[in-house]
């Protein structure tokens, strides 16, 4: 993804040779960008799978990992085509070659379909459920996180081995006595449908992948929503927007 970004960036830059090459990476960037949003001609072969309420779907362990990830590139992507005017284009595979490509989105329905995805993990979902660990009312209790879900040695100074922690707090009903604050748990299966259980580690399971995507993503989020009321907001000095491109 970085290399098609460079390329569209850089094009006027390039010879023949490495427009050639890097014209490569593009087209996986933009088959990439065009599968998330389902914009790939040939149907569910070139797409990614979404849930009945509209997230990306790619497997039931630890789903958000991919849709994390996703959204932050979609967002980063959307600033480049912003920049440049451009659309994203989603070539069938199966045309002739000099024939054009449509335009299938613009830069803001690519930033939507980003915000979108956050927003569902932020809690715009049927189970409304943040899975955003400490945010809003109705988050995850029971992620499966050994630290999290054992008492604090404040609390208890009896020696919690592996067997210890599974027989007494693995298994146990009872919420974690610790919110793990800002951890995205594994999400809901292929149906909006969440257990919040430890024993259900797919879901449950907090990884660092998940979260540290959408700090990029909110950093761009909230920049526009400042934008929108009025306050000072520049773009950082590695964004190629510029300041009145959205």
């Amino acid at each position: 993804m970085d290399i098609g970004e460079q390329l569209l960036v850089e094009e006027k830059h390039l010879s023949s040779q490495q427009r050639e090459v890097l014209e490569k990476y593009r087209s996986k960037a933009e088959y990439y960008v065009c599968s998330c949003m389902g914009r790939n001609p040939g149907g569910a072969a070139h797409n990614a799978g979404r849930t009945p309420a509209g997230l990306l779907f790619i497997r039931p362990w630890n789903n958000l990992q991919y849709v994390s990830n996703a959204a932050f590139l979609l967002t980063v992507y959307s600033d480049v085509l912003s920049y440049l005017s451009l659309p994203l284009l989603c070539p069938d595979p199966d045309a002739a070659a000099d024939e054009a490509a449509p335009a299938a989105a613009d830069a803001g329905e690519v930033l939507e379909f980003a915000r979108s995805q956050a927003d569902y993990i932020l809690g715009t979902n049927p189970m409304a459920t943040s899975y955003l660990v400490g945010y809003g009312e109705a988050y995850p209790r029971r992620v499966h996180h050994r630290a999290a879900s054992s008492a604090s040695y404040a609390r208890d100074r009896d020696f919690i081995g592996c067997l210890q922690g599974f027989d007494s707090w693995y298994s146990a009903a009872a919420e974690n006595p610790h919110d793990l604050v800002g951890a995205v748990v594994g999400g809901p299966n292929g149906n909006d449908v969440f257990t919040d259980h430890r024993g259900a580690y797919m879901q449950t399971e907090a990884c660092t992948y998940n979260t540290a995507p959408m700090v990029g993503v909110f950093s761009r989020l909230m920049e526009l929503e400042r934008r929108r009321r009025g306050e000072d907001a520049p773009p950082s000095s590695t964004s190629p927007v510029a300041e009145d491109d959205l």
